[in-house]
């Protein structure tokens, strides 16, 4: 690898790392402001961008503890942040909905992000864009795979 390579990957490594730091402050910032835990926070995530999860695919999904779950799904669901209802096809089994308009409430707080990231979009080329889009789904993989393997 080229000296120019290292750094060049030595630069994304470290702002990833900052990117990271940043983020994790971000939404924990959010969370404490609507009364969850960062950790609620993100699993609350995975039901808005997935849709109702069985406790298990939550688990699967974020890497905790069927036990972890369990106690943050009563934690949730006794802040009336989600329900469990039962599975459509599977009497056995429930799912876990998020409560839609109590989660919309929290929405104007990412006004300014969202607005801000999409105007920084505006110094890319469509090109570019793809190359980060490209490197944020490995990204995003890479992490996961990371959290499944610090969690086995």
């Amino acid at each position: 690898m080229s000296s120019e390579r290292a750094e060049l990957v030595e630069r994304i490594l470290n702002g990833s790392r900052a990117l990271s730091t940043e983020t994790v402050m971000f939404h924990t910032a959010i969370a404490e402001l609507i009364g969850l835990s960062a950790v609620e926070s993100k699993v609350t995530d995975y039901l808005a961008r997935f849709g109702p999860q069985t406790p298990k695919a939550l688990s699967q999904l974020s890497g905790l503890a069927p036990a972890s779950i369990t106690a943050l799904i009563d934690r949730l669901e006794g802040k009336g942040i989600v329900t469990r209802k039962p599975h459509p096809e599977d009497r056995r089994k429930v799912l876990i909905e998020i409560d839609a308009a109590r989660m919309a409430a929290a929405a104007p707080l990412w006004d300014h992000l969202v607005k801000s990231v999409r105007e920084a979009c505006e110094n890319y080329t469509d090109n570019e864009l793809k190359t980060v889009i490209r490197f944020l789904a490995d990204a995003a993989a890479i992490t996961h795979d990371s959290t499944g393997r610090l969690s086995r």
